[in-house]
């Protein structure tokens, strides 16, 4: 080789990402090494509601070794996205299984919803044990990824599922929830959500009192779905990381549940993590708008009881709207479109603050590309072609979150002795 293909040989060695294999071009050898040896974490499956909905609860019912897509999908909804084939074709090694309930079901009942929720995740788990084990821990979570296994986490979202009470909330934990997201679409007595109007401007007192018990128990804090105050004044308070399980750049996409970039700051400072959605109206600026329009439209032609063009007249409603829909396309959302999410929230945050949080099963539709839990090593070896390395991929897909659950679990080791339960 003469000198000047000396001077480019190392030219591209220096170019190349730090943490790279030898065989940098092969994306998916890479990602399957990477995930051998890290889990992939998602911050955020809806599949238990799903169940509860479509099938009543009843895990006979569905067949969650086979391809779920294939079933029948309700007429408003969308084709289940996941199951034990696609999970294991994803390589997914860890997974927050969200136990909803509507935010219009409160008191009691929201409490019984939801133990409900997290003994049907727990029924999951034990249907099939050969592939999903229940985790409570970070350490769980390596070692069922040890044994070939999908680690198994239960996610509380919404702060109305524990009736506003602590002692609710510290059997939630009890029941195995090891986060909790401190509102959904509306506030509830102590906290603003993202999609509702201020009413307490981010905390009240007792909810501040919420988030140092979450503290006191180890529970991961949930960012997502709360407006720009509640983050501001729950990472105030926090003395652990925080996390959003399921949320996107609001740079990018101007979506009140996307996360402002000086929020992205704040976190990063906190040492927690922002795990990227994959809702099309959070990951499209086209769809969000679309999404709007839509909506518009069906309040003018069936907005009840007494407006719209055609009130008391489904048909021809569903005729107009149908209509519209052909003169004014749906924009679709794509793979490449989340990338770029996750390389803005690396931008602002930094690597060790990103992470992956699908919303799978709790969303109608998906970006082109990530249709259910099977394509995550897509979406990888995209940022791998844009210049991720082996080390960067590994935080993105559950380096990060592993690291904040075990400074959450080592903040309330210290607070459980220094302030014990009253």
């Amino acid at each position: 080789m003469n000198f000047r293909g000396v001077l480019f040989a190392a030219a591209v060695l220096l170019w190349m990402p730090l943490g790279a294999t030898a065989a940098d071009g092969d994306y998916a050898g890479r990602v399957a090494r990477i995930l051998r040896d890290t889990p992939l974490i998602d911050g955020h499956n809806d599949l238990p509601w799903e169940i509860r909905e479509r099938f009543h609860s009843d895990l006979s019912a569905v067949d969650l070794k086979s391809d779920t897509s294939r079933l029948p999908a309700p007429a408003d909804g969308a084709p289940l996205m996941t199951d034990i084939p696609r999970l294991r074709a994803g390589l997914v090694g860890g997974q927050f299984w969200s136990v909803w309930i509507p935010p219009e079901t409160k008191g009691f009942e929201a409490v019984q919803v939801t133990l409900e929720q997290i003994d049907l995740v727990k029924r999951m788990a034990a249907r099939y044990p050969q592939d999903l084990e229940m985790a409570y821990s970070a350490a769980d979570i390596r070692r069922i990824h040890s044994a070939h296994r999908i680690a198994c986490l239960i996610g509380i979202e919404g702060g109305h599922q524990i009736n506003n009470s602590l002692a609710v909330l510290r059997q939630m934990y009890a029941a195995g929830a090891r986060y909790m997201t401190l509102t959904h679409t509306s506030n509830t007595e102590w906290a603003d959500s993202a999609t509702d109007a201020p009413a307490h401007h981010g905390l009240t007192p007792f909810g501040e009192e919420v988030v140092r018990e979450m503290n006191r128990l180890g529970m991961l804090i949930d960012l997502s779905h709360v407006s720009p105050d509640t983050m501001r004044a729950a990472l105030s308070i926090s003395e652990a990381p925080v996390m959003f399980s399921h949320s996107s750049a609001r740079a990018l996409v101007d979506h009140p549940r996307n996360v402002p970039d000086d929020i992205l700051r704040t976190v990063a400072e906190h040492g927690g993590v922002v795990m990227a959605n994959f809702a099309p109206g959070y990951v499209s600026d086209a769809r969000r708008r679309w999404d709007a329009d839509e909506a518009a439209e069906k309040t003018r032609f069936s907005s009840p009881p007494y407006e719209g063009l055609y009130i008391g007249q489904p048909e021809r409603a569903k005729a107009a709207l149908a209509a519209w829909e052909t003169n004014h396309p749906k924009p679709v959302a794509t793979l490449a479109e989340v990338a770029d999410h996750i390389e803005h929230i690396r931008s602002i945050a930094g690597v060790e603050h990103v992470g992956l949080g699908s919303d799978f099963d709790g969303i109608g539709s998906t970006p082109v590309g990530l249709e259910g839990v099977d394509k995550y090593p897509a979406l990888l070896e995209e940022l791998m072609r844009r210049g991720w390395t082996d080390a960067d991929i590994a935080k993105l897909a559950g380096g990060n979150v592993l690291r904040v659950m075990a400074a959450a679990e080592a903040v309330s080791q210290r607070l459980l002795a220094a302030r014990p339960v009253h």
